[in-house]
C-alpha cells in the first residue's frame, strides 16, 4: 500500500522551485492579497538576484503596505535588497492601440486611422492583452528573475489570464485578412481623397509575444497561482470557482493562503476569555475543516489574524516568515507573534 503523500503547510515549494517566474497571487476582494504577495515578494528577494512585485489591481494597495510611492516605472522598494515594485492598469493609454495604425501624425489619415482604431481597438481584451505584453517587455528589458503580480479581485483576473488564449485564435484571422484589410482600406482612402496606409506588421510581432504567454502560463516550473480566501462562505466558495477556472486554462495551482484564522485567547483554565472570538472561531473551524476536504492535495497555509495592520516593512518581513513556517499556535497568543515589533 503507497503511503499518502502529505503536502506542508507553507509555501516553501515556491521558494524552492528555482525556475518559476511568474507567481500570480488572487482572491475575493478584502481577503488579505496584498499582504500575502508583498511577503512572497520579500521571502523571493533572499533567494533571488531580482525579483519584480507587479500590482495589476485598479485600487493599489502595494504603496499603503511599503509606505512608500510606486508608478508604472519598476522602483527600488525601500530597505529591501533585490525587490523592485511597481503599478500597472489593465487597460493601456490610448497610444498603444494607435501604434498599429502607420504615421499618426500625418492629419491627412485621421480619418482612416480612426475607423481602423476603431475595428481594432474594440477587440474583446485587446486592452488587457497589450497591458499584459507591455509587462512581458518590462521584464525582459530588465531581466528579472521572478515577478509576483499583486491581483485584482477574483473575475478580473479571470479575464486578464483568459485574454491571451482567446484573442490567439482572433488575431491569427486578422493577419491571414491584413493584405485584404489594408486593399480595402487604400480603396477607401482613395475615394476620400486622403492618403490612409495601415501598418499591420504590428499584429505579426504580437502574435509570436502571445504565443509566448499562452506557453509559458500553462508551464507549471513556469507559472503558478497562489489562492488567497478567509474561513468564510463566499471566499471560499469564490476559491473553489477560481481554482476550477484555472484548471480549466491550464494554469498551475498547488497553494491556498487561509488568511485571518482568528485564534482566541484562554484564560488559564482554558476558557476564552471573548465571546466574539469564540463565536468567530466556531463559525471559522467549519470552513477550515472544509477547506481541508477540498484541498488535500493542496499546500494549505493557515495564517492567524493578526493584531496589528500588515503594513510596513518589519510586520510584512514577519507576516512573509509565517507564510514560510507557520506558528504553533496550540499555546500561543497572536499578540506573541508581534511584541517584539
Amino acid at each position: 500500500m503507497e503511503e499518502e503523500f502529505m503536502y506542508d503547510p507553507n509555501i516553501k515549494n515556491i521558494l524552492e522551485q528555482k525556475e518559476l517566474k511568474w507567481i500570480f497571487v488572487g482572491g475575493k476582494g478584502g481577503v488579505g492579497k496584498t499582504s500575502v504577495s508583498c511577503s512572497l515578494a520579500m521571502q523571493l528577494a533572499k533567494l533571488h538576484n531580482s525579483v519584480l512585485l507587479i500590482s495589476t489591481d485598479p485600487a493599489h494597495n502595494i504603496a499603503d503596505s511599503f509606505e512608500q510611492q510606486f508608478t508604472r516605472t519598476p522602483t527600488q522598494v525601500k530597505g529591501v535588497e533585490n525587490l523592485m515594485a511597481m503599478e500597472v492598469d489593465s487597460a493601456p493609454p490610448e497610444e498603444s492601440i494607435e501604434e498599429i495604425f502607420a504615421d499618426p501624425e500625418n492629419e491627412q489619415q485621421n480619418f482612416m486611422k480612426n475607423v481602423m482604431k476603431d475595428v481594432v481597438g474594440n477587440l474583446p481584451g485587446l486592452d488587457e492583452l497589450i497591458a499584459l505584453v507591455n509587462i512581458f517587455k518590462i521584464v525582459d528589458q530588465h531581466q528579472f528573475d521572478v515577478v509576483v503580480f499583486d491581483t485584482a479581485p477574483t473575475g478580473h483576473t479571470l479575464r486578464l489570464l483568459s485574454i491571451p488564449r482567446s484573442i490567439d485564435k482572433v488575431l491569427r484571422q486578422l493577419i491571414q485578412m491584413k493584405s485584404w484589410v489594408g486593399g480595402l482600406v487604400n480603396a477607401m482612402s482613395g475615394s476620400l481623397g486622403v492618403n490612409a496606409t495601415v501598418n499591420m506588421d504590428m499584429m505579426d510581432e504580437l502574435l509570436p509575444v502571445i504565443e509566448r504567454l499562452n506557453k509559458e502560463l500553462k508551464d507549471p516550473d513556469i507559472t503558478t497561482f497562489v489562492c488567497v480566501c478567509i474561513p468564510e462562505f463566499l471566499s471560499l466558495y469564490e476559491t473553489e470557482r477560481l481554482i476550477q477556472k484555472l484548471t480549466a486554462l491550464d494554469i498551475d495551482t498547488h497553494n491556498v493562503v487561509v488568511n485571518q484564522v482568528v485564534y482566541p485567547d484562554k484564560t488559564e483554565c482554558g476558557t476564552i476569555s471573548c465571546g466574539l472570538c469564540a463565536s468567530r472561531s466556531k463559525m471559522q473551524s467549519k470552513y477550515l475543516d472544509q477547506i481541508a476536504d477540498l484541498y488535500e492535495d493542496f499546500h494549505v497555509i493557515k495564517m492567524p489574524q493578526m493584531p496589528l495592520e500588515v503594513k510596513g516593512r518589519s510586520v510584512l518581513k514577519r507576516f512573509g516568515e509565517f507564510l514560510v513556517n507557520p506558528p504553533d499556535m496550540t499555546d500561543k497568543s497572536v499578540h506573541d507573534l508581534v511584541k517584539d515589533l
